[in-house]
């Protein structure tokens, strides 16, 4: 993976399909990392934190299994599960490093709620990024309905994680 994403790149069509698809998978499956986390019982997530969790989990697994199949059907490498976080942008795609992942798995309880909910909110912030941008350059109705669906669900989950930390 490359230090920047689609938001950087000027291409348009199914190159930027691809691209948004290739960049967006790795997103997901970090976002899906940390909800195995927060699923963990040696964490002691609170009950609300393990909703949202799951919720999240089970949406992104789908949506990952569906960007695969565009990829292949495009000619394109699926995705494998293996997570890099070195290798990517942190600050453009809203993705916690290996230091910031690495506090997540040894919090537990309240500290564990706060920095999962602060990372997410990151996390889902880069995601809408990400939406934004393809909106205007891709060409595949799937990747715009996915994009569609993502600032909308994204952006109500935010809102209900900046309401838990906020109790």
């Amino acid at each position: 993976m490359t230090g920047t994403h689609s938001a950087d790149q000027m291409v348009t069509g199914q190159e930027a399909d691809v691209m948004f698809v290739q960049e967006m998978i790795p997103h997901h499956q970090q976002a899906v990392e940390m909800a195995d986390l927060a699923l963990d019982p040696a964490h002691q997530a609170s009950a609300a934190v393990i909703d949202l969790a799951t919720r999240i989990k089970t949406a992104q697994t789908a949506e990952i299994v569906d960007m695969n199949a565009w990829l292949v059907e495009w000619g394109a490498d699926p995705i494998d599960g293996q997570m890099d976080h070195g290798n990517m942008d942190h600050d453009a795609m809203g993705m916690m490093s290996s230091a910031d992942m690495a506090a997540l798995a040894a919090a537990k309880g309240a500290a564990f709620d706060r920095l999962w909910l602060d990372g997410m909110i990151m996390h889902h912030e880069g995601a809408l990024t990400m939406a934004s941008h393809i909106a205007t350059r891709g060409d595949d109705a799937r990747v715009q309905q996915l994009s569609d669906a993502i600032e909308q669900s994204q952006t109500a989950e935010i809102t209900e994680m900046r309401a838990l930390l906020n109790e």
